[in-house]
């Protein structure tokens, strides 16, 4: 099976005449292959016309599957509209690929959070699942914890709604406007590689988590944690020492089973307050005794490299040969507020890659890490389609 894509991309204001210039792009880069699936992202002054934007790609690719949702600021052909009247349609001709919609909810119960729209049986999730979720109305968490417990190693991309407006629908699925829940899709008989970019450098020693309740790590290496934290600072050169005063950041290890730790296995996290009385630190996420840590420091030179050197790994699995295309899940915390210009994360991938490649601005980054599925902030994941 060969694997096409094609990415079109307009910032026309109106939403019809915007739609239609972005998915004839993109049906032209697909040539004679039909479009399998279609993933559309629409900046906030479209979503008043969701049913027409929807029906202006519909008219050009006749998508067997199309999923969408608003968003803050759209990415496609080495370009980024990151406010205002953005427009980005993706396509993927994949005819062998079995492409499954869903329409997700989740609700508060007694138990905690109850799912629904996902197959009866987790063997029918799907070789990899994308997901767009509305964060007001959608817990991506739970159904993140959920995908790994029953499906572990099960890569899911995605990210959360960054636009909306108030009585409009921001979600969309086929030829439906939805107001709540996730759209999302299995995907099978298609290799899916995914890509995530954190943006965070690895500074210090690797420390051993000792004594830990809950997101409380009581110990570093056996001695209070915030004791261990500020040798590990003093170790750090001046530069490093100057990024971690603007915030600290403390990367896990979720794989144990490696002889070495390279930046892209640990999951990156801040670290949200001290206990002074104890020497605890609060962590943004729960870690276990046993635990590999290590301090990590963000900034615009590091969140450049990081992505420089995940793409350039994906590249190399890829054996040197560019891939059939990229959808693209970026921070809007990110774009030119991180990199002092515009277009930084669309002209890298453009760079790497030299394929199409489309996505948006995301309120919160869906991708794996260690082989599990995380929500991220910050960060830039990426679902690589090989060619074949």
């Amino acid at each position: 099976m060969t694997v096409t894509v094609g990415v079109g991309i307009s910032d026309d204001l109106d939403t019809v005449a915007a739609f239609d210039e972005a998915a004839a792009a993109a049906r032209a880069q697909l040539g004679s292959s039909g479009c399998d699936l279609c993933l559309v992202f629409a900046g906030a002054p479209h979503l008043g016309h969701g049913v027409e934007l929807l029906a202006a790609v519909r008219a050009q690719l006749a998508p067997r599957v199309l999923i969408g949702c608003g968003a803050g600021g759209v990415v496609g052909g080495g370009r980024e509209i990151e406010e205002g009247a953005g427009a980005v349609v993706w396509a993927l001709s994949a005819p062998d690929a079995a492409i499954q919609p869903l329409a997700l909810k989740t609700a508060a119960v007694d138990e905690g959070i109850a799912l629904g729209g996902l197959p009866d049986d987790p063997a029918d999730y799907g070789d990899a699942m994308l997901v767009l979720a509305d964060p007001n109305s959608f817990a991506a968490e739970a159904l993140l914890v959920h995908l790994n417990e029953e499906r572990p190693e099960m890569p899911v991309l995605g990210g959360l709604v960054s636009a909306a407006a108030p009585g409009m629908g921001a979600i969309f699925l086929n030829e439906d406007v939805l107001e709540s829940g996730a759209v999302a899709c299995t995907l099978s008989g298609i290799e899916l590689l995914p890509c995530v970019s954190q943006g965070a450098a690895p500074v210090g020693p690797e420390m051993t988590v000792t004594a830990v309740n809950d997101n409380m790590i009581a110990e570093l290496a056996s001695k209070p944690a915030l004791e261990r934290l500020r040798e590990a600072i003093s170790e750090l050169e001046p530069a490093e020492r100057e990024l971690a005063g603007e915030g600290l950041l403390l990367g896990v290890v979720i794989d144990e089973n490696q002889p070495d730790y390279e930046r892209g296995d640990f999951l990156v996290r801040p670290i949200v307050g001290v206990d002074p009385d104890s020497g605890a630190l609060a962590f943004a996420d729960r870690v276990r005794v046993g635990q590999t840590v290590r301090l990590h420091v963000r900034d615009s030179r590091s969140a450049s490299a990081d992505l420089r050197e995940a793409l350039a790994t994906r590249a190399r699995a890829l054996g040197g040969e560019p891939p059939a295309g990229a959808l693209v899940f970026t921070c809007n915390g990110r774009g030119a507020h991180m990199f002092g210009r515009p277009d930084h994360d669309a002209a890298v991938v453009d760079e790497v890659f030299g394929a199409p490649a489309g996505g948006f601005f995301c309120a919160g980054e869906i991708g794996p890490v260690g082989g599990r599925n995380f929500l991220h902030g910050f960060t830039a994941t990426m679902a690589v389609f090989p060619r074949r």
